[in-house]
């Protein structure tokens, strides 16, 4: 996977792909990942975000100077397109709309997510966040300090409403422009890819481009975990028996997702971390090869009964499990569950009857 051809810098965090569409950098407060990559595609009714940034100061400052190196500014914004409900996508959508007056618009599932969090006390989510990471076998000292910080805000829990809805497979309101919305959960329920139907720019071979998301990255694994929605029942989250015809398989939903767009073939994505690359297809079979490799491997691990928690103690990540932080180890976990799920809806696992909390053996 290499960086876009083309792509031409205009400022050190501002990038221009040609055909009408530019990317800013936009920074992520003490995250790893740095930033956001929010694109700004060109329309006949003015510029369309696909994506904000994360709610912070330094963050609104990137992005308006970002638009400003671009030849236009916030208040000249048409409309923006959230592919996801994650703070760092969806953060600015809100402040975005109050400075310029532009829809904001985001796939139903993800909209719904929004609507009940704004809904849900905070205490609410710490007290779910508890309970399920009891259910999954986390140690009362791990609980503990989610107990203490129950009356704290979440971030994220007070982002913008969306007032459209993206409709997989339409085309968008977008004056001037061809982009169809693909739905591709996993990640989140309602995540979405932007395909742009139009003849690439530089000539490269495929079919236009894609607006990624998180869904499809040039070097990372994207987090697929529990869909987070304490008032959801659907999700069935924190019930000790996964493999409830209710339940949700957020990983099956990605590998699903993964081979969809595969089969598209865009000649470039535009993802919205890292950078832009091309060739999707090979890069759709090294995340599905990758993923079938750790469920194989967790197989192994399962040859004796092992809560979630146990498992993502166990299971290989980017540093040793005592160096991880407190909420990168909630988010392993979740991914350690998403991936338990997907084994026992193959009928390759099973949860062991009577376990208190739930543990988990390879059949």
């Amino acid at each position: 996977m290499t960086s876009s051809p083309h792509a031409k810098p205009v400022t050190p965090t501002t990038y221009d792909h040609g055909g009408g569409v530019r990317s800013l950098r936009v920074p992520i407060p003490d995250n790893p990942l740095g930033h956001t990559l929010v694109h700004v595609v060109d329309t006949d009714r003015g510029p369309v975000l696909v994506d904000t940034g994360w709610d912070d100061p330094a963050s609104w400052d990137a992005l308006t100077a970002g638009l400003t190196a671009c030849g236009t500014s916030v208040t000249e914004l048409y409309g923006v397109l959230v592919t996801h409900h994650h703070p760092d996508h969806h953060g600015l959508s809100g402040r975005v709309r109050e400075a310029s007056g532009a829809w904001v618009a985001m796939h139903a599932a993800d909209g719904a997510i929004v609507r009940r969090a704004r809904a849900t006390r905070p205490e609410r989510w710490y007290a779910y966040m508890a309970d399920k990471l009891m259910a999954a076998g986390a140690p009362e000292e791990h609980v503990a300090r989610l107990r203490t910080a129950r009356r704290r805000t979440l971030p994220g829990l007070s982002p913008a409403l969306p007032d459209r809805e993206i409709v997989p497979g339409e085309l968008l309101d977008l004056p001037g422009r061809r982009l169809r919305a693909i739905w591709t959960p996993g990640h989140t329920p309602g995540h979405v890819c932007l395909h742009l139907e139009e003849d690439h720019p530089a000539g490269l071979p495929g079919r236009g481009r894609l607006f990624s998301g998180d869904h499809l990255l040039p070097e990372i694994s994207p987090h697929i975990g529990l869909y987070e929605d304490p008032d959801d029942d659907g999700g069935a989250h924190g019930r000790a028996e996964p493999n409830a015809g209710d339940v949700t398989d957020p990983l099956g939903d990605y590998l699903d997702s993964l081979e969809r767009v595969g089969r598209l073939a865009p000649a470039e994505i535009l993802p919205a971390h890292q950078h832009a690359f091309t060739d999707a297809p090979t890069r759709v079979r090294e995340l599905l090869a990758h993923h079938e490799d750790r469920l194989t491997g967790l197989l192994t691990l399962l040859a004796e009964p092992l809560t979630p928690w146990q498992l993502a103690e166990r299971m290989e990540w980017n540093r040793p499990w005592e160096q991880i932080p407190y909420g990168s180890r909630n988010i392993a976990v979740s991914e350690a569950e998403a991936h338990l799920r997907r084994l026992v809806r193959l009928g390759r696992a099973e949860p062991v009857a009577g376990s208190e909390p739930v543990t988990y053996l390879a059949v």
